[in-house]
């Protein structure tokens, strides 16, 4: 892959891979508008002015421009994904330059390129872009009129969000000239973000809450040693007790953590193994008023059930052959802290009573022993199983459910949050950097590809072992590629139509077309020495010939979307 550079001012001739508006579908009969396969809407630029009035004043500028800024950024990471699903082999460059048509196309501004520089093999970047006709500054000037720091929030949010996911690294874009400021025209600039002094106030934005801090990003993109900005809430105490993301799910998780955290409440994670759970219960504690004392974390699957009840609640001295001494339990340890409770579904039914008993009355009664203890723990417990199935089974207590239930938070899987994964991926490529003492530059855009669109059945974990591996396996200075990361048996979803042995071709999803559609060696027979174009439209008219004419059975018998199928139908006049 060759490095790209380009400049043009005042040039309508913008690199693309297609004609973008193209893709733009309306369905008016049905209510919905489809950007190929992501559904869009229309809104008055009257209604998003008045939003964001209400928004700056309600929850004044800064808090407005973070909502606006993350906004911009989950836009501008669909977008991307968009771009690498449908143009999967789109050099940088067009693929880079496909992101200013779509801004274009969604109506938010026209992008003007200044000039762009692109390195596959340090997987660095730099652009400059001027914008014209932005909506945000001609309803913030309608508002506020002229003033003295730029308007273009969401614009930038999408900026960053789309370059960073497009290239797999965080890529940080600032407003340097503004109408909203009094200048002639809008002008941005995009660097990698080791090439800024500090992006901890770009950060600053892109986060729901001031408790995912500084030293969290001081690894994303290369950066360290930032001084973090003071805050109302103290940091982490452990360094690496990283939280990263801006996908509108982390940042919901987010806010019902701040909610939570000045409170004495019961709170229980759901979700999937691996999503972080244990990150979250100790940022509970490290923003909480107990953040002082101790933060005790128990994985309950990991003790066998014989010795459950003495770990958690102590035990006396010669209460069973070899208790030669008295011990504390958990809930001793954590006295005036935060115990963590992992995995609380694999706990038995009698340890459950016990620790039911605990969590009613704040006394535990060690193993062995007479007299009860008072203790003062704020618990926190996790799960991966669904724990209401589990007590209509009978294999966990109502009653403890309820008492565990108080505040629940689920944590989505990282396939439902893959606007963090760009984010992710350079903090973990930096961390892993420096703690094995290897130098890496950045990831292949083959790497890009595979990672944003790999399903992660293991989660964040699994993310962050397939950079660790890699970034021991890949050779010093070199990029990370798909063959370092995937190497134990992971399966890509390649997301394309192949050929099985058979001869039948298979969609992405795996589903077998029937003998009546002509594929491998009997639909080259057919379209003798055609194009791949020729072969696309053959199969495409057979399967619609196949399924009657109905667009979305034709769409599930080829394994794309009804969108894809309709928008390659037009292209093809197939009817």
């Amino acid at each position: 892959m060759s490095r790209f550079e380009a400049s043009h001012v005042g040039s309508e001739e913008h690199p693309t891979i297609a004609d973008i508006s193209e893709c733009l579908f309306f369905s008016p009969g049905d209510g919905r508008i489809w950007l190929q396969d992501q559904r869009m809407v229309l809104l008055h630029t009257e209604a998003l002015g008045s939003l964001r009035r209400e928004l700056v004043d309600s929850l004044g500028q800064e808090s407005a421009r973070g909502l606006f800024t993350r906004a911009g950024y989950v836009s501008g990471a669909r977008d991307a994904q968009l771009v690498r699903k449908h143009w999967p082999d789109a050099e940088p460059a067009a693929a880079a330059m496909a992101g200013t048509r779509l801004h274009a196309l969604e109506g938010l501004v026209k992008v003007e390129l200044v000039h762009v520089r692109y390195d596959p093999e340090t997987s660095d970047y730099e652009g400059e872009f001027i914008w014209h006709h932005s909506i945000e500054d001609d309803e913030h000037i309608a508002a506020y009129g002229i003033g003295g720091s730029p308007a273009c929030w969401m614009q930038v949010g999408y900026a960053t969000g789309y370059v960073s996911t497009l290239f797999g690294r965080l890529v940080v874009f600032r407003e340097v000239a503004c109408r909203s400021m009094g200048e002639s025209q809008c002008r941005v600039i995009g660097k990698s973000a080791e090439r800024w002094d500090d992006v901890e106030e770009d950060m600053r934005y892109l986060r729901a809450r001031d408790f995912v801090g500084a030293s969290q990003y001081s690894g994303v993109g290369g950066v360290s040693g930032a001084e973090p900005r003071a805050a109302a809430l103290p940091m982490p105490p452990r360094k690496n007790d990283a939280m990263v993301g801006a996908s509108s799910a982390f940042n919901a998780a987010c806010h019902l953590l701040h909610r939570v955290a000045p409170t004495t409440a019961t709170v229980l994670f759901t979700g999937e193994s691996g999503v972080g759970k244990e990150k979250f219960a100790s940022m509970l504690h490290s923003i909480g008023p107990r953040r002082d004392k101790p933060f005790v974390a128990v994985n309950c699957a990991a003790i066998p059930e014989t010795l459950i009840e003495s770990e958690l609640f102590g035990v006396e001295r010669g209460a069973y052959t070899g208790a030669g001494a008295a011990r504390p339990g958990r809930f001793e340890r954590a006295h005036g802290g935060t115990l963590f409770l992992d995995e609380i579904g694999t706990l038995s039914y009698a340890a459950q009573g016990k620790l039911l008993r605990t969590l009613q009355e704040g006394e535990v009664e060690r193993v062995g022993g007479t007299r009860s203890i008072q203790v003062d723990t704020r618990v926190v417990a996790a799960t991966n199983v669904d724990l209401r199935q589990a007590v209509r089974e009978g294999k966990f207590r109502d009653d403890l459910f309820f008492r565990l239930n108080v505040f629940p938070i689920h944590l989505p899987p990282l396939r439902e949050r893959r606007d963090d994964v760009p984010l992710l991926m350079s903090h973990f490529l930096q961390h892993y950097g420096r703690k094995h003492g290897r130098k890496v530059t950045g990831f292949t855009q083959s790497a890009v590809k595979a990672l944003l669109n790999y399903d992660y059945p293991g989660n964040i974990r699994e993310l962050q072992n397939l950079i660790e591996r890699a970034v021991i396996v890949a050779p010093e200075g070199a990029l990370l590629d798909v063959h370092h990361l995937f190497t134990s048996g992971e399966t890509l979803d390649k997301n394309v139509l192949s050929v099985r042995p058979d001869g039948h071709l298979a969609g992405g999803d795996g589903v077998l077309l029937p003998q009546s559609v002509p594929t491998g060696q009997a639909m080259a027979d057919r379209v003798g020495s055609g194009s791949l174009g020729q072969v696309e439209e053959t199969l495409i008219r057979r399967a619609l010939e196949h399924c009657g004419g109905n667009l979305s059975a034709a769409a599930r018998l080829l394994g794309v979307t009804r969108p894809q199928l309709a928008y390659r139908a037009r292209k093809h006049g197939c009817r």
